[in-house]
């Protein structure tokens, strides 16, 4: 659907325009555009293709296009599935951390998106759709967690399966099955044992063998972007690439820090009423500014797979029109470097335009109401700054091989620069800075272009752009936007080393009502119903009674009500004046009252308790490692309150001197 924008494959109109023209007998190197199957607008409707008016006609048709792919996917977003926009990283995050999000992962969430992905990515908004099929991916396991009841009723379990999943997803987007185990352990699993590491394997290894059975790309291959340099690269090249990874940590920092600022505006203003209006806006104005330029009018895909390529001599390209004059043979299909010629320098500034306009219109996209992934946009902006760094490195090594720097390793006539190779280390240095992968990030960049003898390049880059990003700030784009939707995510990378205890935090505090709390043996299904109905809490304290406070036990409040609704159904005589117990034995009851349940099969009966002597440090600590929900604090058995994670949270932020009344305890 992204080629419809330009034209219409006439024999097979769901082709694109490279799958239309391959079987072509007048498509050669010299003529790569001459496709009498693929047929522009202009040439359907007014049988021409040169000149102002069919200009015109193309470039109002590539924006309609646009605007109906997009229309058409925010309208199914915002109807039928809230949940299906953005990329779905950063809830995936939350989710695996422990936190419920009802409907997140849900049949329709992964329905609509799926057919609004291709909607969104097709109308040449500055978006990608990795991010979002890793979304996809886990909702497909969450649908499947509900056929099994090991699954079904284990919350841990299914998080497991949530983790494998996207691996799964990562490597369907790329191709890279190791790189999306890796991405799954660093980036979003929050626990990571290793029986998951083996799960996430092995669900890679089957998306990798169904991705390669289905052979979407037509080349029989796995990588999205395959590369075959012929020049080693010189460890003097690594100052060249640092300097990118220098760069790609200073747009990932900028980027972060605009799109935050941006999101936040959209949700404390009008804006974020008008989300139809919103995206109308920003695909006519992408559309608009994108189609003069040949390098902005192509899919990121598309532009990436061009920067990456290394030239050769019959590459039609205005990035590889050099000066071939002095050309007579090939090394093995090894060029020299050659003076670049006016198709280079006319590539050179519209890819300085495309740069500045992925750079700032990415900022814009992100977050909007329709999928959206952050990893393709982020590798162009990369790959069009390595590729033009290369070139100039190039056309330098070319016109100044006697200069110390050059001498020894680059002498005329030789192939000494690939700037290919920068795009690619460039592409993984904004990926880095944006992201804050490490790892992950250099593995899915060798299994994304089989450029595997590229690891050093890639390292450093991506080394590089990490301590450039994290010194002007810790926040990952995803971590950052985690705390702008307010989601009590309890970051496992950061310090706390404040003095303090378990009782400065606990609720409830001094004037604050008492805490809700069942009691063992004494209580009645009434009143159990009525706390409840009442509260809204996910579980309770069981106590020996009220005026002992002696803790026994805890009881999710899930679990009270499925147990009472089925006593009801099944069990006579059950009615809101039955007693329940929570005890192991229960004492005789007289022949008129009415029938007991017991119900201490559902109760914790080893809850997670703290004193109220603990340090912070060390609670803080507990959350994180075990993934909890909330913990009971106590003194030599007695109850004293309770702490949650948002109680952990909120207390970071104000010994961190942020705003404890922000969206994020609201």
């Amino acid at each position: 659907m992204t080629d419809l924008k330009e034209g219409i494959c006439v024999d097979e109109f769901w082709l694109t325009q490279e799958q239309c023209c391959w079987k072509s007998e007048n498509v050669t190197f010299e003529n790569p555009n001459d496709c009498p199957k693929w047929r522009s607008w202009s040439q359907l409707l007014l049988n021409q293709s040169e000149g102002a008016f069919p200009y015109i006609v193309n470039y109002i048709l590539y924006i309609l296009w646009a605007l109906f792919f997009s229309l058409l996917a925010v309208l199914l977003v915002r109807n039928f599935a809230p949940y299906a926009c953005g990329s779905g990283i950063p809830e995936i995050k939350t989710i695996l951390s422990g936190f419920i999000i009802r409907g997140y992962l849900g049949k329709w969430t992964l329905i609509i998106k799926t057919i609004t992905l291709g909607l969104a990515v097709s109308s040449g908004l500055s978006l990608g759709k990795e991010g979002p099929l890793i979304h996809v991916a886990c909702c497909c396991g969450n649908i499947l967690c509900h056929l099994f009841t090991k699954y079904r009723r284990n919350e841990a379990k299914r998080r497991e399966v949530l983790s494998a999943a996207a691996a799964a997803g990562v490597s369907v987007a790329f191709g890279a099955p190791i790189g999306g185990v890796l991405f799954s352990l660093e980036e979003v699993s929050y626990y990571f044992p290793m029986k998951t590491l083996w799960r996430s394997f092995f669900a890679a290894l089957v998306a990798a063998f169904t991705l390669r059975s289905i052979n979407p790309f037509g080349n029989s291959r796995l990588v999205l972007f395959y590369v075959e340099f012929h020049t080693p690269w010189h460890l003097l090249e690594l100052i060249p690439f640092i300097l990118l990874g220098i760069f790609g940590g200073l747009w990932g920092a900028f980027f972060i820090r605009a799109n935050i600022a941006w999101c936040k505006r959209r949700k404390t203003t009008k804006l974020g009423r008008y989300p139809v209006l919103e995206v109308l806006a920003v695909t006519a104005i992408t559309a608009v500014l994108a189609f003069p330029n040949e390098y902005t009018r192509i899919s990121s895909s598309e532009l990436i797979s061009e920067l990456f390529n290394d030239c050769s001599l019959l590459d039609s390209s205005k990035l590889c029109d050099y000066k071939n004059d002095d050309v007579n043979t090939t090394n093995g299909g090894i060029l020299p470097d050659r003076p670049a010629s006016k198709g280079v320098y006319t590539a050179l500034w519209q890819l300085s335009l495309a740069l500045i306009f992925k750079a700032v219109i990415t900022i814009f996209t992100f977050g909007m109401k329709v999928p959206s992934g952050l990893f393709i946009p982020s590798m162009a902006v990369g790959a069009i700054m390595g590729r033009l760094m290369g070139i100039s490195v190039e056309q330098l090594a070319y016109y100044h091989h006697d200069w110390a720097i050059f001498k020894g390793w680059c002498s005329q006539g030789a192939d000494c620069i690939t700037p290919g190779l920068y795009a690619m280390v460039g592409a993984a240095a904004c990926l880095g800075g944006a992201t804050r992968m490490t790892v992950s990030l250099v593995v899915i960049m060798f299994e994304l272009t089989g450029g595997l003898e590229y690891i050093v390049p890639l390292m450093a880059a991506a080394m590089t752009s990490k301590w450039v990003a994290d010194a002007l700030g810790r926040e990952s784009i995803y971590d950052a936007h985690i705390h702008l939707n307010g989601y009590p995510f309890l970051e496992a990378k950061e310090e706390f080393s404040h003095k303090t205890l378990a009782m400065d935090v606990m609720r409830p505090r001094h004037n604050d009502p008492s805490l809700t709390v069942l009691t063992q043996d004494s209580m009645t299904v009434g009143d159990i119903e009525a706390a409840i109905n009442e509260t809204t809490y996910s579980g309770f304290p069981i106590v020996v009674s009220r005026e002992s406070q002696r803790l026994v036990g805890f009881v999710l409040r899930r679990d009270l009500i499925i147990s009472i609704e089925s006593a009801r159904k099944k069990q006579d005589g059950i009615v809101s004046a039955s007693r329940i117990y929570f005890s192991e034995y229960t004492p005789p009851q007289p022949p008129t009252s009415p029938a007991s349940l017991k119900l201490r099969t559902i109760m914790d009966l080893s809850p997670f308790t703290i004193t109220d002597q603990t340090p912070m440090e060390i609670v803080v600590d507990i959350f994180r490692k075990l993934g909890l929900r909330q913990c009971l604090v106590t003194h030599n058995g007695r109850l004293l309150g309770i702490i949650t994670k948002k109680d952990v949270l909120k207390h970071i932020a104000q010994m961190a001197n942020q705003d404890p009344d922000s969206i994020l305890f609201n």
